[in-house]
């Protein structure tokens, strides 16, 4: 218990004190993390949308592994983007490891599928007949999928919550491609776990704890919006 209230007095220090280095990792962490979530759902709400409502070969396949992707553990997917960025990688020559931008690659990787699968989960709850009956009131194609969006409005916003969710709190990868790097690419989980080795433990309990506020905070707004829209309905 002392080792908790030692690391819960020490979050609130952080916090307040204005401290250089903890204020870098809390908004890397942010940035990182927020960043990878958009990126996720501009690239998993058409795809996801895709697989709801087009009919093509292999779209069964393609589901299946969006779903297996939404249990893939994040060091195999740190794995692979380290192999594509290492110097004598594929894309080596752009120099992207260790940086944050390996961070923003590795983490939109794990949260693209939870995207898809949610979208797609979403998408297909809805009444096939609803866009038809949207075209047939003279709405044209992009409308009538605005509409579809509308009526899936409230699982869309969980699977954003569940991407940011998985990336805010992931650190597998991150610590592969980013290397935990002081001042550059060390956040919230990776600055804990390096914390934990060092024996620091109320520091890595207080690191724990402005994560868990982050995640908090980001979802309380998400669900806010989700509720305020369901009573609004």
């Amino acid at each position: 218990m002392d080792v908790l209230l030692d690391g819960l007095i020490d979050a609130i220090g952080l916090l307040l004190s204005g401290d250089q280095d903890s204020w870098s990792i809390i908004m890397l962490t942010l940035r990182v993390s927020l960043t990878a979530t958009a990126i996720a759902l501009l690239i998993g709400l058409p795809l996801g949308a895709a697989l709801a409502l087009a009919r093509f070969p292999g779209r069964r396949i393609v589901l299946a592994a969006a779903n297996t992707g939404m249990g893939m553990p994040p060091v195999v997917v740190g794995l692979f983007v380290t192999v594509l960025l290492w110097r004598s990688g594929p894309l080596g020559g752009l120099g992207l490891l260790y940086t944050p931008t390996a961070m923003v690659i590795a983490q939109a990787a794990i949260a693209t599928p939870i995207v898809v699968a949610l979208v797609a989960a979403a998408l297909q709850q809805v009444d096939p007949d609803f866009r038809v009956q949207m075209q047939a009131l003279g709405a044209t194609s992009i409308r009538a999928f605005a509409a579809l969006l509308g009526e899936a409005r409230l699982p869309l916003l969980a699977g954003a919550m569940a991407a940011f969710g998985a990336v805010v709190s992931e650190v597998g990868a991150a610590q592969m491609v980013g290397g935990n790097l002081a001042g550059q690419t060390r956040v919230l989980t990776t600055a804990a776990v390096l914390a934990t080795s060092r024996g620091q433990f109320s520091l890595a309990i207080a690191f724990g704890m402005i994560l868990l506020l982050i995640a908090f905070a980001v979802n309380l707004s998400l669900t806010l919006m989700q509720q305020r829209r369901t009573v609004l309905r």
